[in-house]
């Protein structure tokens, strides 16, 4: 059985506190020191544990409770850490904000309660100096059962407030694990949808995050850090949710800068359910991978790279042919929008009969779903989950899926019996029969199964 060793989860007071860059800091120092650090991340996201995978090497895995299920949290911490020795988990926004879901806490301090995890609280000390007591003997005493073992204080002015925060708390008995000072250096680069992905830039992020180490090795007590991970108790845990094995088949895997927001967990269940994941650059490969069943568009920023994405025209001329030949095709947000007819006036690959074009408007937030037609996941009524996140329009939206969640109830999304497209991420941890499924109508098995009979 799967087993939770030393960890800890890197929480803040609230959301750009510095959470990521004391998080990631902390696995570029201790990964220098020679430790195997693996990591994840609180919420339903792609580019903080882009940056966390460059890192460490590992794969960076995704804790929502909402989207995965908070009987899996724990299984899906452990998946992927042994031999490990040390697990990080960055939580999200503050530590007690939640998913605002009926039944669903989901925020960083349920999470670590779940993972029976120590918190190392993030504190943005800028603008103050005995006030900082205040703040964290709240943080602290809110929720007994959440372990606050220690603050790093993040853009400290100097020496002089160093010295008048620390003063502060030294009545509470909370440990001061790290002083950040503030440093422009240590900031990262941000575009409409938070920072900038790993994969556009990987050998720029690469140096940023060896200075990174540098900087939070030089301000925080690695050892003291090391010590709490490893009070937490050790746990043996079920194994994560498995895709049973249903047949092999090729899987064309949309990667490179415009297409790397695909969650690790989706894909090791396509590989279990018997998909061999062949991943290509639509920016770059004039084709489809060959001797392909079946295409994954996951998300990512097509929007940025428009241009560069409409001028590859052999490729766009490829996968429309494909598509409407059958090939058995799954794209979310990014994706969706490489499928339409043109993105904000670029040409795209045509398969969907829809124009997409950014906005100023920011749509995000969990939606639940039901499909209303026949689609690789299978037949009409299959409950999906998922999360939206896009400054994005498609139009028109599709009725594929019927929608409720923080948007109100609507339909949106295209389908037919071998496509799936819609703006949903999904994490199906909760649901590894859509891998069975799309692999099986992949091998042509899910097709036979819709066909009437005669």
């Amino acid at each position: 059985m799967p087993t939770l060793g030393p960890r800890i989860v890197i929480s803040g007071t609230h959301s750009g506190v510095g959470k990521t860059t004391v998080a990631t800091g902390l696995m570029a120092a201790l990964a220098s020191r020679g430790r195997r650090v693996v990591s994840a991340k609180v919420g339903p996201d792609f580019i903080d544990p882009g940056y966390h995978s460059l890192t460490t090497g590992c794969p960076g895995r995704s804790l929502d409770a909402w989207l995965s299920g908070e009987e899996n949290l724990a299984a899906l911490a452990a998946a992927g850490t042994e031999g490990a020795d040390l697990l990080i988990v960055e939580g999200v926004m503050g530590l007690f904000d939640g998913t605002a879901q009926p039944g669903c806490d989901g925020s960083t301090a349920a999470v670590a309660r779940l993972l029976e995890a120590p918190v190392v609280l993030v504190v943005d000390a800028s603008a103050m100096s005995g006030s900082v007591a205040a703040v964290v003997h709240g943080y602290r005493d809110l929720d007994r059962r959440v372990d606050v073992a220690g603050v790093i204080l993040n853009r400290v002015g100097g020496e002089g407030h160093a010295i008048l925060l620390r003063e502060a708390l030294e009545p509470l008995g909370v440990p001061v694990l790290g002083v950040v000072h503030d440093d422009d250096a240590l900031a990262w680069r941000e575009r409409h949808l938070g920072l900038v992905p790993v994969a556009e830039h990987p050998d720029a992020v690469r140096a940023a995050l060896t200075r990174l180490g540098a900087a939070i090795e030089a301000s925080c007590d690695l050892a003291a850090i090391e010590a709490i991970a490893r009070a937490a108790p050790g746990r043996t845990v079920p194994p994560a949710p498995q895709a049973r094995p249903v047949a092999s088949v090729r899987l064309a895997l949309a990667a490179g800068p415009a297409f790397s927001f695909t969650y690790p967990e989706n894909l090791a269940l396509l590989q279990q359910a018997g998909a061999e994941l062949v991943p290509f650059d639509p920016l770059e490969d004039p084709h489809l991978p060959a001797g392909c069943d079946a295409l994954y568009a996951g998300g990512g920023f097509p929007e940025v790279f428009a241009p560069a994405l409409a001028g590859n025209l052999p490729l766009l001329q490829s996968v429309r042919h494909a598509v409407a030949g059958g090939l058995v095709a799954w794209a979310e947000c990014g994706g969706l929008l490489w499928l339409c007819r043109r993105l904000d006036g670029k040409p795209m690959v045509g398969a969907i009969p829809a124009e997409a074009r950014m906005t100023e408007q920011l749509t995000i937030g969990y939606r639940s779903a039901v499909t209303r037609v026949v689609s690789p996941f299978g037949a009409p009524g299959v409950d999906l989950r998922g999360h939206e996140f896009h400054r994005t329009v498609a139009e028109p939206a599709g009725d594929a899926l019927a929608l409720t969640g923080c948007f109100g109830e609507g339909r949106a999304g295209f389908a037919s019996p071998t496509m799936f497209a819609s703006y949903l991420h999904q994490h199906i941890a909760t649901s590894p029969a859509i891998a069975e499924r799309f692999v099986a109508a992949a091998a042509g098995q899910g097709l036979r199964a819709t066909q009437p009979t005669i």
